[in-house]
Formats: structure tokens, sequence, C-alpha cells
């Protein structure tokens, strides 16, 4: 049975939801993401306001907020920018990239059931603020709504399998949806068979970023006939490919009977809002020109209120199980 939406700000009917983005960063605080790609650190919180208030002005209702704990996530922050711009914001628990912590970093050394413990706390009664190094804990009141993991070219080697071991179960404890960061030359066909061997349905779980990390299209094919949801990001990143090219694969994948399993949105970094950089495309893009060229090259509106509206309702409602 289908329950309702967790956003920051509390429980959702799935009709609520509208308009939905599945996969952005809106504040990101200075960590070893930063030493990495300095992009990545998104850290005023009055534009990141201000980008997210122009989303809402150009018809946006809800994002998925892509940072989970212990990773510069920002979650106070967070709770003013949806409270500020009445846009409902879903934010993650779970675990990023490895490279993204620094050494020392509690990600390292718990213990399976102590992972467990924080992602289902972070669920169920409150999400950690002060982690991104040494844990404590001291958390607020607002929960996550969304489990986040990422796959990277280490595959399952390493800590990686415990640390979808533990996602993995507490998603089957609360329903709540799982979302996985697909790396360039990872191998999600063995992640997926590896999470339905510990019970995890696919319907439950996306897959993200595929339309950049993997060419071959018969492998999103593959993964979308087993029944999980795949959203797109690649869109507007002309580093990676034109927008053209990303809806030929939105075409590809609509073509093959997939409508009820897309999603889309833009990743966004400090270098994509408007807000941080007036040349960016901005957090409104698929709103204001994406979805003109998804017309023009004959995808419907009843798919793309689909991949818009119905189908993030769908995947981002809990399964009832709490």
């Amino acid at each position: 049975m289908i329950g309702s939406i967790h956003t920051i700000l509390g429980e959702i009917l799935p009709e609520k939801l509208g308009f939905c983005q599945c996969h952005e960063h809106l504040m990101l605080g200075k960590g070893k993401s930063f030493e990495i790609n300095q992009n990545l650190c998104i850290d005023d919180i009055e534009k990141s306001v201000s980008e997210v208030c122009r989303f809402a002005g150009s018809g946006g209702q809800s994002i998925v907020e892509a940072q989970p704990v212990g990773c510069n996530r920002m979650a106070t922050s967070l709770v003013e920018i949806s409270a500020r711009s009445n846009v409902n914001i879903i934010a993650s628990t779970g675990f990023h990239k490895l490279q993204f912590y620094p050494d020392g970093h509690w990600i390292f050394s718990m213990t399976y059931e102590q992972l467990i413990d924080v992602f289902y706390a972070e669920l169920t009664s409150g999400m950690f603020t002060e982690a991104d190094t040494i844990f404590t804990k001291a958390r607020c009141s607002n929960k996550a709504g969304i489990i986040k993991a990422a796959l990277d070219i280490q595959n399952l080697e390493g800590i990686y399998k415990g640390l979808f071991k533990a996602a993995a179960h507490v998603q089957m404890k609360t329903g709540a949806p799982m979302m996985v960061h697909i790396e360039k030359g990872s191998n999600p066909i063995e992640l997926l068979y590896f999470l339905m061997d510990l019970g995890v349905k696919p319907e439950r779980l996306i897959f993200c970023h595929i339309d950049r990390a993997c060419r071959d299209i018969e492998i999103p094919k593959k993964l979308l006939k087993s029944g999980i949801y795949l959203e797109n990001d690649t869109i507007g990143r002309f580093k990676y490919h034109s927008d053209e090219h990303e809806i030929d694969i939105f075409k590809e994948l609509l073509n093959n009977g997939y409508e009820d399993q897309l999603l889309f949105s833009l990743d966004t970094t400090r270098s994509r809002m408007k807000a941080y950089d007036p040349k960016a495309v901005g957090l409104d893009y698929i709103l204001t020109t994406f979805l003109d060229k998804m017309r023009k090259n004959d995808i419907s509106e009843e798919q793309i209120n689909k991949i818009a509206y119905k189908n993030p309702a769908r995947i981002l409602a809990w399964e009832d199980k709490l």
C-alpha cells in the first residue's frame, strides 16, 4: 500500500507533489567535494532561495535534494529554502561516492548496524546536522524522505557492499524510495541484481545519470525492463552532449514503452544556477526551455505529464510500512 511523500517540512499526499525535478543540489557546504571540484559548493542561502523561487515562478513545485548525511549536506538551510519558496523539498539520507569524504570520516569505520541506525533515524526521527567529519548526535526535527546511494567504479568492492546492504535494509524496513548515483564505468546491472537478491523491489529504485554514464542504450532498457525508475539529468549539460541527443534518449525509451518509469532533473551545481552564475542554464531550465524542445520533437503532453508529475508522485511515495 502506497502512503505519503515525506518532504522536509512534513508529509504530503502524492497528488500534492506537482511538477518535480528528482535530483538536484540546492545547498552544499565546503568540504572534500569542493577540493575536487569548486563547483561542488553551494553555500549562499540568499542566492539559493532566489534560485528556487525562480523555479517556483516558472511552475516548479517539488525538488529532490540529493546530498546525503555526512557529506556537507546543509539540512537546516534546506528547511529555510523550502519555507521561504513554498517548494517541496525531499531530502536525502544515505551515502555518496567515497572520494567525497575526508580521511578518518565515520563513513569508513561505522559498523553495518550503526549505518542502519543512522539512515533509519534520519528518515524517522530527524536529520543529523553536525556529521561532516566526526559524527555527533546533533539533529533537527526535519526528516529525510529518500535514501541516496552511489555506485562508483569500484562497484561492490571494499566497504561499498556493506553500505549498499545497510541502505537496502533501511529501504525495506521503511518503504522509502532509494535513489542510486551511477558512475561512468560502473556496473548498474550487477548492482540491481545484488539489491534484488537482498529483497529490494525494483519499483522502489531510481537509477540516476545513466544518460551520461552508459552510452549503450541497451543498458537502460534492461534496467527498465526489471521495473526500476530511470532519472535522466544530462539536460543543458553541453560538456556531455546536446539537448537534442538527450531527447533522442528519451524518445528511444518512450518508444520502447517505458513512459511510466522515466524521470528528469538537472543535477545542479554552483555553476549551473543563475543566482550564482548569470550565464548558467538555471534551475528552471527544464520548465522554460527543455519542455518546449520535447514538444517540438513529438514527445506528447501525456508523456511529459508522466515524467514531470505522475511518475515522481508514484516513486517518491513511501510504501506504508511504518
